[in-house]
């Protein structure tokens, strides 16, 4: 089986990094900065989805400003002030030793998402890391996810999408794939649910437990 995983809320806490990064660029923008509460919404959207919110417009030239900013802040600081959720490097271990092709899908820029999977030593367990380019082209996790199988040769009957948001519930759906909503992240169960989440866990070790049983079994890595 293949298992797909959502990087930010999913694997990672990134929440501190991104709410400064955030603040940073409103700042730089000219623009008040709500508080972390308000900004939690905006934690796994693609970036120019959530600054076209909080700027109110759809101006090309004012979205790329502000991700200009914040990336000032986030390539130099905020992408390490992150943290790995209690359990996942455990859980990584666990799959792969069973065999369970591992990837990571995330609608950050891929050399930032490959960066932090390196800080945490979590490569060596990924047949491979995709998200959105730089541009923003495949920032739309239903776009990234298409891409994905194409590119591995997967069968969206034997993969399976881990995330915490419902982009990455939608956009499963959108690319023929189950997905399973985590509740240690940002989203919501009510948001996972809503948006459709074929199964929700609640830790890390449940998420192992739940692969093993769909599976029908664990088989061995040599």
């Amino acid at each position: 089986m293949n298992v797909l995983f959502d990087l930010d809320g999913t694997l990672t806490d990134s929440a501190p990094g991104i709410y400064r990064s955030l603040q940073h660029a409103l700042r730089e923008m000219g623009v008040a900065s709500p508080g972390e509460a308000a900004l939690r919404r905006y934690l796994g959207p693609p970036l120019r989805d959530s600054f076209r919110e909080l700027l109110g417009t759809g101006d090309d030239a004012t979205l790329d400003e502000a991700i200009a900013r914040y990336r000032d802040y986030y390539a130099a600081t905020g992408i390490l002030e992150n943290e790995l959720f209690a359990g996942v490097p455990e859980a990584l271990a666990a799959l792969w030793r069973d065999g369970f092709r591992l990837f990571v899908a995330t609608s950050k820029p891929t050399v930032y998402a490959q960066r932090i999977l390196d800080h945490f030593g979590l490569s060596p367990r990924l047949g491979g890391v995709y998200g959105s380019e730089l541009s923003g082209e495949r920032a739309d996790k239903a776009e990234l996810l298409r891409h994905l199988l194409s590119r591995e040769g997967l069968a969206p009957g034997e993969t399976v999408m881990v995330g915490d948001r419902e982009q990455d519930v939608r956009g499963a759906r959108a690319a023929g794939v189950a997905s399973i909503g985590v509740l240690w992240g940002y989203g919501t169960r009510e948001e996972l649910t809503e948006a459709g989440a074929d199964a929700l866990v609640a830790t890390p070790d449940e998420l192992v437990s739940f692969l093993r049983g769909r599976r029908g079994g664990s088989g061995a890595r040599a």
